[in-house]
């Protein structure tokens, strides 16, 4: 097969950015930013660029469908058929016995639309249930709820446009250097030719985007809505509003006004923890800017006061009259590739197709006759969100479950009620690209799905930009494309509940689904009337709406003033500040927030494949402000236990600076394949907004205790398939006190486990697992008296591998010493037991990598900076921040905190 090259996009944030990827002989070899396409100009930041690397290996892939008969039984492999009939048969027997809403689906902003489209067909035209959600629920729901209470409808009103033209850029909630990192560079660049610009970033840490900013409002965590009130309210005080945008397309001003005259600066300053003076300068800037343009996403979403938050926000612009113009908006930022093209589709239990509403008799109507279904086949209740739907699984009300293209496992708050939801249910099929994630732990049915880069469709991102996606290559093994999959399921579920509809699924290619989706927007405020494949092909990617005999979609909405509701006048929403509903106490005295790493997306189920993407952040860990560590006698390194109500997790310890007092913080992406715990949700509450039913993933009241495990085990093999390593190793991990897994570059895996005591019998099966018995290369140190054991291995002149075990602290010491060796991949020189000498004591410190494409480490930054060079100069030499970017916001931070320190 000749090499090719096709055109696609990235598959992780909303941004949308398009790649060119490259294949041979049926394998993606490369990838590149698309320099046509209009969301990133050839941009990618070190995910996008390392999506290759992620595909280069088929091991941890699910191959092939397997099932079981019994809870209790391995799944056998199956052929297609088998598996298809075996899941239609039980769902409609569950159906018949128990009605459509004894089953659900789960599905994924992941997903192409065209895949979406047909879950949602089954789900509410051939099963008649609303229950079906997607993990949108737990991301996107509040600003897609706010839009609609304000606008009359969902979708962004700006566009990447803006933020080369916005005067005043407030983030909120938004750490956008690594959540976004494209989209991050062109507002840096925006700023460089327009000083005059004001960043304001509203954020509890001082991350890399809060110290790019001219003022960080470092707010306690989920006072968001009582900080816009008290700019709103000085907005209100200095006449910086615009009373003739307010009375020409605004409702409900006065109500609002009413209320927020007690939200002084002074009574905003005390809920939120910072200056009242700030709060006054941040709503001087904002108001007085000749475009202000909002940034937000899951800091102001995964609360149970979310909706509030994205209205209280919406409420400045209103105010302002800062919306339809260039620069000037509110603009939630995606977090999933195709979040937008699932609320497009109606694919979540609280919406019907192209923007319509279940409980509205004429749009359950219209779909129904779009499908060629009866009209009393379309439930009018809606169906039950995310945590609902497994907390109703897990009472036993929902029977069976099937779940796309993600790991609620891992990602749903309070995983014990989860877990408990997956073992109860009678059926759960699972279809994923991935055979090893939490999830998939529990299916009773695995179904192989293809994955990025081997799929057709279309995605929509965060502008409301319809791009083509490509296959390069085929799935591997007998993988199937999600859309294959959902119209063979529809198909043969229709034939057993309604046999003359199964041809309803019989579509020759993804272009059948997407012209029937389309159809189905024509009339409403996302019309793609004009929108087809062929106009994609043609001119690229595409905003909607846009309307029949255009080749050109809007940029940006409500230009005009008039807006999607019924008198076409914009809504302000007077809600009052509501605390975080997991208080804090003198038994639980911490708040717990998560978040995003720069190089690790989700649960890591594809990124956690690429060692390179480990680098900037290697292990995982629970940060804390130093003060509230030394209150407590702990140390950077210390093994932590963090509790909350609900459930518990053991990280190590590094303390923090940027974290207000009173807060810790850990990454959400760390799941049971690298941790022996399901990671940060372990200990968050199943709280929801009241209005979006969006769970408060971003905070809980935790308690931080020292864990009291002496033994320690430091592993570490280089290996040619680590995917593969990996899933050797990860059923030991539950077993310890303390376990984690990480990638580092050269191909090499590492393991630290804890105990509280020695674990013969659990070391012995991991040297098993990693074939580090003693042999001619791998020599072994046993002191019994002590408790320590330690085996090292050689690839001809190179370490290959070790094990260290015992409780000892210089032991440790001395692995970690040797440990940098094998990353090093120095020659060995000396005899070989010299690995096993003491050697120097002392902690050794990793270099730290802050350039993950061109892999440079800390202490060489710092070295060129000590010795006067500019961030230019440094950038020239060591190649840092020339590639992604993704680094350069860490470069400005350490260069300005040199010079604060000198």
């Amino acid at each position: 097969m000749d090499k090719m090259e096709t055109r696609s996009t990235c598959c992780y944030c909303g941004v949308g950015c398009g790649v060119l990827i490259e294949s041979e002989n049926g394998r993606i070899t490369g990838v590149r930013g698309d320099p046509e396409h209009p969301a990133n100009f050839g941009r990618l930041c070190g995910k996008g660029l390392s999506l290759a690397a992620s595909a280069a290996s088929d091991s941890g892939r699910a191959l092939f469908p397997e099932m079981r008969q019994d809870r209790g039984e391995p799944r056998r492999r199956v052929a297609w058929d088998e598996a298809l009939d075996a899941a239609a048969d039980r769902f409609a027997d569950i159906i018949r016995r128990h009605g459509p809403d004894a089953v659900a689906f789960y599905a994924s902003g992941q997903l192409l639309t065209e895949d979406y489209y047909l879950f949602n067909k089954l789900a509410k035209g051939v099963a008649g249930t609303n229950n079906i959600d997607t993990n949108s629920r737990l991301c996107m729901s509040s600003a897609v709820t706010a839009y609609k209470m304000a606008f009359g409808a969902d979708g962004p009103p700006t566009c990447y446009e803006d933020l080369e033209s916005a005067g005043c850029v407030l983030f909120a909630g938004s750490n956008m250097a690594y959540a976004h990192p494209v989209l991050f560079r062109r507002l840096e660049d925006a700023r460089r030719d327009w000083p005059d610009a004001r960043w304001i970033v509203v954020d509890p840490r001082r991350t890399d985007t809060a110290a790019m900013a001219d003022l960080h409002l470092q707010i306690q965590p989920g006072t968001d809505v009582a900080l816009f009130h008290g700019m709103l309210h000085h907005l209100i005080w200095e006449g910086l509003i615009d009373a003739g945008y307010i009375a020409a397309h605004t409702e409900g001003f006065d109500a609002l006004k009413r209320m927020v005259r007690d939200y002084t600066p002074k009574m905003a300053a005390e809920i939120c923890g910072v200056r009242a003076e700030d709060i006054v300068t941040a709503a001087e800037w904002f108001g007085r800017s000749p475009a202000s343009l909002s940034l937000y996403c899951m800091g102001l979403n995964q609360s149970s006061q979310g909706t509030a938050k994205n209205l209280a926000l919406i409420n400045l612009h209103l105010a302002t009259g800062q919306i339809g113009r260039p620069g000037a908006g509110p603009f939630s930022l995606t977090g999933q590739p195709n979040a937008m093209g699932g609320r497009e589709v109606g694919g979540m239990a609280t919406m019907l197709a192209a923007h319509r509403d279940i409980a509205n008799p004429d749009h359950r109507r219209e779909v129904a006759a779009h499908w060629g279904v009866p009209e009393s086949r379309l439930s009018s209740r809606p169906g039950l969100p995310a945590v609902a739907m497994f907390e109703a699984l897990a009472r036993g009300e929902i029977k069976a479950v099937w779940i796309v293209c993600t790991n609620p496992a891992h990602s749903l708050p309070d995983l014990a009620m989860a877990r408990q939801a997956l073992s109860r249910a009678e059926l759960v099929v699972v279809q994923d690209a991935f055979a090893e994630t939490d999830t998939t732990a529990f299916a009773d049915i695995l179904l192989p799905a293809a994955s990025w880069g081997e799929k057709e469709g279309t995605v929509t991102n965060s502008e409301r930009r319809v791009s083509r996606v490509r296959a390069a290559a085929p799935p591997p093994g007998e993988a199937k494309p999600d859309g294959w999959i959902a119209a063979e399921f529809g198909r043969r579920l229709a034939a057993r509940l309604h046999p003359y509809e199964a041809d309803h699924f019989a579509y020759a290619d993804a272009r059948e689904v997407f012209d029937e989706h389309r159809a189905l927007t024509v009339g409403r405020d996302l019309d793609m009337g004009g929108l087809d494949y062929a106009l994609l092909e043609a001119r690229g990617p595409q905003q909607w709406p846009l309307f029949a005999g255009q080749v050109e979609g809007q940029a940006r909405r409500y230009v005009a003033g008039v807006f999607a509701t019924d008198d076409g006048k914009a809504r302000f929403h007077a809600i009052d500040y509501r605390p975080p509903a997991d208080k804090i106490s003198a038994h639980y005295p911490f708040r717990l927030i998560t978040g995003r790493l720069r190089d690790q997306w989700h649960g890591m189920s594809r990124t956690g494949r690429v060692p390179g993407l480990f680098s900037h952040s290697p292990e995982p860990e629970l940060r804390m402000h130093p003060e509230d560590a030394e209150r407590r006698n702990l140390r950077d390194g210390d093994l932590v236990r963090v509790a909350s109500k609900r459930g518990q997790w053991v990280l190590p310890l590094q303390t923090d600076g940027d974290l207000t007092r009173g807060c810790v913080f850990a990454a959400m992406h760390w799941s049971r394949q690298f941790l022996n715990s399901g990671g940060s949700n372990e200990a968050t509450a199943s709280a929801v907004d009241g209005l979006s039913f969006q769970p408060e993933l971003k905070h809980a009241a935790v308690k931080v205790e020292r864990a009291d495990l002496p033994w320690r085990v430091l592993a570490a093999l280089r290996h040619p398939d680590l995917p593969a390593l990996q899933a050797e190793l990860t059923p030991l991990l539950g077993e310890m006190g303390y376990a984690a897994i990480s990638l580092a570059a050269g191909n090499v895996l590492l393991l630290r486990a804890a105990d509280s005591a020695a674990r013969p019998d659990w070391l012995a099966r991991l040297l098993d697992a990693l074939a580090l018995r003693p042999g001619p290369d791998v020599l072994e140190y046993r002191d019994d008296g002590r408790g320590v054991l330690k085996h090292v291995a050689w690839d001809a002149d190179k370490l290959a591998g070790l094990v260290f075990a015992g409780g000892g602290l210089a032991d440790r010491d001395a692995g970690e010493r040797l440990l940098q060796r094998l990353l090093d991949g120095e020659l060995w020189q000396g005899p070989r037991l010299a690995a096993f000498s003491p050697g120097r004591t002392g902690a050794v410190k990793r270099d730290r990598i802050v350039c993950q494409c061109k892999q440079v480490g800390e202490a060489a930054i710092l070295d060129r900076l000590e010795r006067g060079q500019d961030l230019m100069a440094l950038k020239a030499e060591l190649g840092c921040g020339t590639v992604c970017g993704a680094c350069a916001p860490e470069l400005a931070r350490m260069a300005a905190g040199l010079e604060q320190n000198t």
